[in-house]
């Protein structure tokens, strides 16, 4: 089933679940049930809050609705007709939305049953053919998102063509929620949130730290191996950089607000472009210097409002993985290509084998000459191409200032991330009027390309703890084996051995509770340790080691010398 179906499916469930609620609560008032991503949802304005029986009701009468398989309806008034039609029922919030209809265009209403809605459809012909329904929640929701407006009921739901096919939705989401980040972060004790400190912002406590660090590591010699140069700028600038750049004109709603520094006002970072410009214009540019490939772990503040908020992946303070790469239009073909190398590389070293990229072409506002569109979106399909990669083409979801491809990722159950951002810039260059010496002694305008890898540590750490289920491979993890005496007459031993592994650069533990062995295990398995490390009187006398691998099962007795051999093989190979 095409991806265009599943959403009239669900477009047409969000229509039948607005009809059960008119059933089942006369005189209530609608405004919008659009699908999404997932599913579906409608905004409803009702006299009392609802409770979960009132969704398992509200569940089973569109179940009795899409048994009589009652047919959408589509029908034309004119403005002042549907006018007239919305004033009669009562519908204040369609009225409302009414208004946002151009003059000239055609002003349509589905009919399903006795519920009638203002809508652009498609929708199925019956309400047979929309196939397996659950309603998940309820939430509270301000009419147009505007805090201000009245406060809505939106009841969230699915639908899948199939009752086999929900039921798999239905499992991913069950596991999803085993896997929740900010479950294990707090369980195993990686990160948390203060509101003293303020929402949004992350704290890394000492294990999440050391992994950050890990992967932070492994970042910086990936890029100079790649032939990066890496940067560090400043978290605040003053104004006039951002007027240059245009933030202060199309984001200044994401910013905070300016603080006055001898007079003149400064902004924290939202991005870190603008001051790698700055690098560059430091001096004159030749091209014999060009491409250049500048990278930096930058951290950036943006304001997001606090019902967006969600854990690590919408934090208001994150560390961006930004690069830029600044070239002339000959080498902008191959640049593209080994920045797609390049970043595909790093994903699957953290074990994510399934990626696609999406293309977003020209909008209809964009900046920058055709033939530099034309040129740039060349460029990027001959990397997908070359990368062995099939794209889907998001037509004129580019940004104004140029195309891109979007990179997402699959987790280990399935679910689609979006991650990293390969970005054409035509209007940077322009604005901060960037150029180099080209052969011919001539000021050319070079291109500029931004990429985001990961996107922001914050929610890459995220997703990978959701994508591990809090169990880091081996390379990664803050603690890679625990030794488990099994009395205290073995507690001698263990630090011995705990010092041998040590001095070959493992990260162990030996676990001194005077508790069972059992007691023991149990703690470590829920700490997501990869190597359990038992030793008895059995061990002691024949200097081995009872190994027990998170990931192989129980491998029996080991000598210390090839236990070593095999973790530091394992964490060389990056083994997920």
């Amino acid at each position: 089933m095409s991806e265009m179906d599943l959403q009239t499916r669900r477009h047409s469930a969000a229509h039948i679940m607005a009809a059960a609620v008119q059933q089942l609560f006369p005189g209530a008032r609608f405004d919008i049930g659009p699908a999404t991503e997932n599913g579906f949802y409608y905004d409803f304005d009702l006299d009392r809050r609802l409770t979960p029986e009132d969704l398992k009701e509200i569940e089973k009468t569109m179940r009795k609705l899409i048994g009589r398989k009652i047919p959408f309806e589509s029908f034309e008034l004119s403005r002042s007709e549907a006018e007239a039609r919305l004033q009669a029922a009562g519908q204040t919030f369609k009225l409302e939305r009414l208004k946002d209809i151009p003059e000239g265009e055609a002003i349509r209403f589905y009919r399903c049953g006795e519920f009638c809605d203002l809508c652009r459809g498609p929708h199925v012909e019956h309400a047979g053919q929309i196939g397996a329904i659950k309603l998940m929640s309820v939430a509270g929701s301000y009419f147009r998102g505007d805090e201000k407006q009245p406060m809505l009921q939106r009841i969230y739901g699915t639908a899948f063509a199939t009752e086999e096919e929900l039921q798999a939705y239905l499992k991913q989401l069950e596991e999803a929620a085993k896997r929740d980040h900010r479950k294990l972060g707090q369980e195993l004790d990686l990160f948390g949130f203060s509101e003293n400190v303020g929402p949004g912002l992350v704290l890394w406590h000492p294990r999440g730290a050391f992994i950050r660090n890990l992967i932070e590591t492994f970042w910086r010699a990936e890029h100079y191996a790649n032939g990066y140069e890496l940067l560090y700028t400043p978290h605040i600038g003053q104004s006039i950089l951002w007027e240059t750049s245009g933030h202060l004109d199309f984001y200044k709603d994401g910013m905070y607000a300016p603080m006055q520094i001898d007079e003149k006002d400064y902004f924290v970072k939202p991005m870190n472009c603008p001051f790698h410009i700055e690098i560059y214009q430091s001096r004159l540019r030749s091209y014999r210097e060009l491409p250049l490939r500048w990278a930096e772990l930058g951290t950036v503040y943006r304001y997001e409002k606090s019902g967006v908020l969600h854990g690590l992946l919408r934090v208001r303070g994150f560390t961006q993985d930004d690069a830029h790469i600044i070239c002339t239009p000959e080498q902008i073909e191959d640049e593209i290509a080994e920045v797609l190398r390049f970043s595909l590389s790093i994903w699957k070293a953290f074990g994510f084998t399934r990626i696609k990229p999406y293309l977003a072409t020209r909008p209809a506002k964009a900046v920058g000459a055709p033939e530099r569109w034309a040129k740039a979106l060349d460029s990027l399909e001959k990397a997908v191409k070359k990368a062995g990669l099939e794209c889907e083409v998001d037509e004129g979801g580019g940004a104004f200032y140029g195309p891109k491809i979007d990179l997402k990722v699959r987790d280990a159950i399935g679910r689609e991330w979006q991650t990293t951002t390969i970005q054409f810039d035509f209007n940077l260059p322009e604005r901060f009027n960037m150029t180099y010496i080209g052969e011919d002694g001539r000021k050319h305008q070079p291109y500029m390309v931004h990429r985001a890898l990961f996107g922001s540590l914050e929610r890459f750490f995220g997703i990978l703890v959701e994508h591990y289920a809090g169990a880091f491979p081996l390379w990664l993890a803050p603690e890679q084996a625990r030794i488990l005496p099994v009395t205290e007459k073995q507690l001698a031993y263990a630090r011995s051995l705990r010092e041998e592994l040590r001095r070959h650069g493992l990260r162990v533990e030996v676990d001194e509770q005077a508790a069972g062995l059992g007691a023991k295990i149990k703690d470590a398995r829920r700490a997501r340790i990869p190597y359990l490390l038992v030793v008895g009187e059995r061990e002691v006398e024949s200097g081995t080691v009872g190994v027990r691998s998170r990931r192989e099962g129980e491998l029996g007795a080991m000598a210390p010398a090839t236990l070593i051999e095999k973790m530091q093989l394992e964490i060389s190979d990056k083994v997920c």
